[in-house]
């Protein structure tokens, strides 16, 4: 191997490595268990295939709402089944969460109202949302096994910013 080719490699390397610190590869999500608030969703619902077209297409649809104002509020969605383990189908509430329940809603979008005051394992961490929701999961489960802690099908998650996501589920 010549010498241009190894330090091509670790300059590739040194990039790849700074944009996954970047994107908060390296920051470590905080496991609380603390009591939810209520949160209100306007969205839409979805099953089916995790590799459906149309559960891509729901997101790009909450996404594009909310960067053209057309919606106020931070991107978000619920779960009715775990999505790190269902590999085949989902269900889910895929859209934004809002402060105003007046709002006109586009077509095909509907209000979910998630209850508060329950108890929840809620784990946060600063990272981008393409690479946050693995770490907020794993983290999630990893301190439900460790406490011993079962937890609910119902995982409601949320990003106040590009580079911060919130996971809370309810415990049993």
């Amino acid at each position: 191997m010549s010498k241009k080719f190894l330090v091509s490699v670790a300059i590739v390397a040194a990039i790849g490595v700074g944009i996954y610190a970047w994107l908060g590869g390296f920051s470590s999500p905080t496991v609380t268990v603390t009591t939810s608030e209520p949160l209100l969703i306007a969205g839409q619902p979805f099953k089916g295939a995790v590799k459906d077209e149309a559960f891509g297409k729901a997101f790009q649809k909450a996404a594009q709402l909310r960067d053209s104002k057309a919606i106020e509020g931070m991107l978000g969605n619920v779960y009715y089944n775990n999505p790190e383990s269902e590999r085949d189908t989902i269900k889910a509430f895929i859209g934004i969460v809002i402060q105003d329940s007046t709002i006109k809603l586009p077509e095909g979008y509907e209000l979910l109202h998630v209850p508060g005051g329950r108890k929840v394992l809620r784990t946060e961490v600063e990272a981008h949302f393409m690479i946050g929701p693995g770490k907020l999961y794993s983290s999630l489960f990893d301190y439900a096994e460790e406490n011993k802690m079962k937890l609910e099908d119902f995982y409601v998650e949320w990003f106040p910013t590009e580079r911060k996501g919130i996971v809370e589920v309810p415990v049993k």
